[in-house]
């Protein structure tokens, strides 16, 4: 092969690159257009879960370890 040649074949094969990587830009785009970006509410880590002799039983959770503890909260 001569270097034109080559020079060709490299221009074709970027031309390539840069449609294939066009093409998947868009497709993720339009994937994430079409999923509407909704944003799940952030719930707060502590909740009333029940009641234990006029005691509230809280559960508390921290999302980023997935494990719940509980306590007992007593206003009295």
């Amino acid at each position: 092969m001569t270097d034109d040649e080559h020079k060709a074949a490299f221009k074709e094969f970027m031309n390539g690159v840069a449609f294939t990587v066009a093409v998947v830009g868009i497709a993720i785009i339009g994937i994430a257009i079409m999923s509407g970006g909704d944003v799940p509410e952030e719930q707060p880590p502590t909740k009333v879960v029940g009641t234990y002799k006029e005691c509230d039983i809280i559960q508390w959770h921290y999302g980023a370890l997935a494990e719940y503890k509980y306590f007992l909260h007593c206003s009295k």
